[in-house]
């Protein structure tokens, strides 16, 4: 699938590190250094914009090293890039780690994964049908 993009930052354009890779590295476009203190946030640019076809979204997602070695992930848990968005696309970091972090112009800060989805439509109902589950949920079935 091809998907249009414009680059205003010197970096190229992210592609998969792997054959197998399902995430493509996102990098900070910034003009100096974000000082991420604990438990602090920052939103970080990348200067990249995309147009992703209708019925696909973009998922910012944290990249695991990052949260081993220092704690930062993304606040949001995973970002979602809505196929009618424009603008460039951006990160919000957290640091959840117990020293500053320092993000440099160039620095691989998160993951982009482009994914289907279904648009749904609800039907309201007055009752559901019967599952095995019940109700109990939220680790009933025990740990």
């Amino acid at each position: 699938m091809k998907i249009k993009v414009i680059n205003e930052s010197p970096f190229p354009l992210p592609s998969y590190e792997t054959s197998g890779s399902a995430g493509m590295d996102l990098r900070a476009f910034i003009s100096e250094p974000i000082e991420l203190k604990p438990f602090s946030r920052a939103l970080v640019p990348t200067g990249l914009y995309l147009s992703i076809p209708r019925g696909y979204e973009a998922q910012i997602r944290g990249r695991s090293g990052l949260a081993l070695k220092y704690g930062i992930t993304l606040a949001n848990g995973v970002g979602t890039i809505d196929s009618d968005y424009r603008g460039e696309i951006k990160v919000i970091l957290i640091n959840l780690g117990e020293e500053v972090f320092i993000i440099n112009n160039g620095d691989r800060i998160a993951q982009l994964i482009l994914a289907k989805y279904e648009e749904i439509e609800f039907q309201e109902v007055d009752s559901l049908e019967e599952t095995s589950r019940g109700t109990g949920g939220f680790g009933h079935t025990g740990l």
